[in-house]
């Protein structure tokens, strides 16, 4: 009887549910408003814990869960991509990794998504726009560096994997801003958890020129992440 029932309560949910499209994406992200973020793109999202780690059986659920015939994987970090093709491999589904190391590329390659395309087409579309997508970001420092450059809870600025510039927020956020707008269009930049910067500041550092569009996504560790492209 309990598994009749479960059975109908799980037809009547399917029978609510919005058709299937060809093929959908996936995210690993972490922050409710980085997942709003992706949400609202129409991104299914893995919920990845602060260091942004799941198990391959996370995201293979996330594949079997995502209302769609296909998946586009996007891992959103360096030690996820292989977690993910893993999951890929496994899924009944037909499914599809690229190889987003960082949240702020995943959201930028996820506008490339055609839900009428096939996981494979998609995924080469959102591999175009990964190689044309530069992308910074802004920590607070978790330890001191040996070299005495910066302290506990200081800055520390990159522009892809380039340390850029330490210390003061404001002044390393502005080295950040700086490095991606050399010949760049409009740049994303979200705010994280406990971002020491208002928003009007954080519009003020942008470079002349340069549109500055601004979203709160409640990341941990990350103050600001960055794309441009």
């Amino acid at each position: 009887v309990v598994r009749r029932a479960e059975r109908q309560a799980a037809d009547r949910d399917t029978a609510r549910a919005p058709p299937r499209a060809r093929c959908a994406a996936l995210a690993v992200a972490s922050g409710a408003g980085m997942r709003a973020l992706y949400e609202s793109l129409g991104v299914f999202v893995v919920d990845g814990g602060p260091t942004l780690s799941p198990s391959t059986f996370e995201l293979l659920a996330g594949i079997h869960a995502a209302r769609a015939e296909q998946v586009v994987v996007l891992p959103n970090g360096a030690d996820v991509v292989l977690v993910a093709e893993r999951a890929a491999e496994l899924s009944d589904k037909v499914a599809a990794v690229v190889p987003t190391t960082s949240q702020q590329a995943g959201l930028a390659v996820a506008l490339a998504l055609d839900p009428e395309r096939d996981a494979r087409a998609n995924a080469a579309a959102m591999d175009a726009a990964l190689r044309a997508l530069r992308t910074g970001g802004v920590a607070h420092a978790a330890r001191e560096d040996p070299a005495g450059r910066w302290a506990v809870g200081d800055a520390v600025g990159y522009v892809g994997d380039e340390l850029v510039a330490w210390g003061d927020p404001e002044r390393t956020l502005g080295a950040v801003l700086a490095g991606l707008a050399d010949g760049a269009g409009p740049i994303t930049c979200i705010a994280g958890d406990g971002a020491p910067l208002a928003d009007e500041r954080v519009r003020a550092l942008a470079p002349a020129g340069v549109e500055l569009e601004l979203s709160r996504g409640g990341q941990p560790s990350w103050w600001w992440l960055l794309a441009a492209g």
